[in-house]
């Protein structure tokens, strides 16, 4: 069997997948994504989603943001970010690099900061740079299932306390005050926290994943110190470079990510060039630790009566 050959998935349905990191990451070819697709070639899709962790796509130069929106919809119900303003009136999450908010230069899993953070995620790739702008994602997956078993009996126990009010300018050298203002009055203009357990069970495979990222705050019953350093030591085995795949855009690319199971990372070096990608969200359930608890809401905007409460409980998954 030749290299090219053995790199070739085939086991969901007629997708022809091309692996393109050892543990993490599929491309799919000679596909034209679509909200007209068959039920099951989206049911290959779910799966081939749910072992390969991301899958990308070139060549969708079809997909406008109506379109982009119906596909996604065909994975469950879309949802507007919780904060950030939606562009003319979508659903869609924009990242633009010429705005204050639109460089994802961090590890993070998406809208942890709420209980029922989304399943799946799908950016599209509107304005490319000429280079740079690549996105890493990393195997959460993997990650856990490679612990030493005397840590992974410690992170079974640890749950944490997630924001969207965290450190946004930590570790970022001279931070652009545009960007410091963006967080400030849009991404924080509601605080939303959730309490997730470090250690949670994937809805369809059962995999165990780590749940850590930037939007972590703190473990709960440990002090700061303690904290900080458990967190960095769980963190830094999610995005070793071998748990890892790196993604080089072009233009009309489009990737699908499984939210619950990967860390996603934008490389911030490509200086002033434009680059606009937007992204469908769908809808996630509660996660779930391995002793069976759920995660669960610690703070949310005030709401003045139970209609509201339920419209932002629905708006933050």
């Amino acid at each position: 069997m030749s290299n090219h050959s053995s790199s070739i998935d085939t086991r969901f349905g007629n997708l022809q997948i091309r692996r393109v990191a050892g543990n993490i990451g599929g491309e799919v070819q000679n596909i034209q994504l679509s909200a007209q697709l068959p039920q099951t070639t989206i049911d290959d899709l779910n799966a081939a989603l749910v072992a390969h962790k991301v899958l990308f796509f070139r060549g969708q130069s079809h997909l406008d943001d109506a379109e982009h929106q119906a596909f996604g919809a065909r994975f469950g119900r879309t949802v507007a970010h919780p904060t950030v303003p939606a562009p003319n009136g979508t659903k869609l999450f924009e990242l633009d690099a010429s705005k204050g908010g639109g460089r994802a230069d961090s590890w993070h899993t998406d809208v942890t900061f709420v209980d029922a953070f989304p399943k799946i995620s799908i950016l599209r790739g509107v304005t490319i740079p000429a280079y740079g702008g690549d996105t890493v994602w990393a195997n959460t997956a993997l990650a856990y299932e490679r612990l030493p078993q005397q840590i992974k009996n410690l992170a079974d126990q640890l749950w944490a306390v997630h924001s969207n009010d965290y450190d946004y300018g930590a570790d970022r050298v001279d931070i652009a005050a545009d960007r410091l203002s963006h967080h400030r009055e849009v991404f924080v203009s509601a605080v939303f926290e959730a309490e997730h357990p470090v250690v949670h069970v994937h809805p369809v495979s059962g995999e165990r994943s780590l749940l850590l990222g930037h939007f972590v705050k703190k473990l709960i019953g440990l002090s700061t110190t303690e904290s900080t350093r458990l967190f960095e030591l769980l963190q830094n085995r999610v995005t070793r470079l071998e748990n890892t795949v790196r993604w080089n855009w072009q233009q009309d690319d489009v990737v699908i990510w499984d939210n619950r199971a990967t860390q996603h990372f934008a490389v911030n070096d490509y200086g002033d060039q434009a680059r606009l990608v937007r992204r469908v969200t769908v809808h996630g359930e509660v996660a779930v630790a391995v002793d069976g608890q759920r995660s669960r809401t610690r703070r949310r905007p005030d709401a003045t009566n139970d209609a509201q409460i339920d419209q932002i409980i629905s708006s933050t998954a």
